[in-house]
């Protein structure tokens, strides 16, 4: 019971934290700031993270694994083709941003990337493999197209692959920038030319 206890504050303090550092980057986000958050005293923070760096890391881990577990259980779904999976799965995005009612787009890992991956190589690995992995599912997807004919046998899946993963980050960032899902719609128009048997 005590050990749900302490897992379940683990969880809120990472949950409350990364909203505030997610929004404020990770020097505008202070301990203090991520306890209040959280409504627990700032020695629950020290009990289970080392330091704010430590906490970066974990958040990390604690948002994206689920995340990349979401990811490839629709990548893998028996019931579409490939090629199908990837473009509804990208579509299904694109609508939530749509249907926001005050479109705002804030992304912890790209946002701690970028402040952090000099400052802190650690924590620019880790936001790295985050990247690679993503890549990598995606990849399988685009490999059992190949298999089915969905996309052409002289494909080359990984660099494809990273093609879209990156394309992707851009047109987040400019969903952010531009508060319009305008670039959305341009990747996921030129995602579905790319994936055409």
């Amino acid at each position: 019971m005590n050990r749900s206890i302490r897992l379940d504050k683990r969880d809120l303090i990472l949950a409350k934290g990364t909203e505030v550092m997610t929004r404020r980057g990770y020097h505008g986000a202070g301990v203090q700031e991520i306890v209040q958050a959280a409504g627990v005293p700032k020695g629950s923070f020290y009990h289970y993270f080392a330091s704010k760096e430590d906490f970066a890391q974990q958040a990390l881990e604690y948002l994206y694994a689920p995340r990349l577990q979401r990811y490839a259980l629709a990548l893998t779904n028996a019931e579409q083709t490939p090629c199908g999976r990837i473009l509804d799965y990208y579509q299904d995005l694109v609508e939530h941003f749509a249907a926001q009612e005050k479109l705002e787009y804030h992304c912890f890992i790209a946002s701690l990337g970028f402040e952090m991956a000099e400052l802190a190589p650690s924590i620019g690995q880790q936001v790295e493999q985050i990247f690679q992995r993503s890549a990598e599912i995606l990849q399988a997807c685009l490999e059992e197209a190949q298999q089915m004919g969905e996309i052409g046998a002289d494909e080359d899946c990984a660099n494809l692959a990273m093609f879209i993963t990156n394309a992707w980050q851009g047109a987040l960032t400019r969903l952010k920038v531009s508060a319009s899902t305008e670039a959305l719609a341009a990747f996921t128009h030129r995602l579905r030319l790319l994936l055409q048997p």
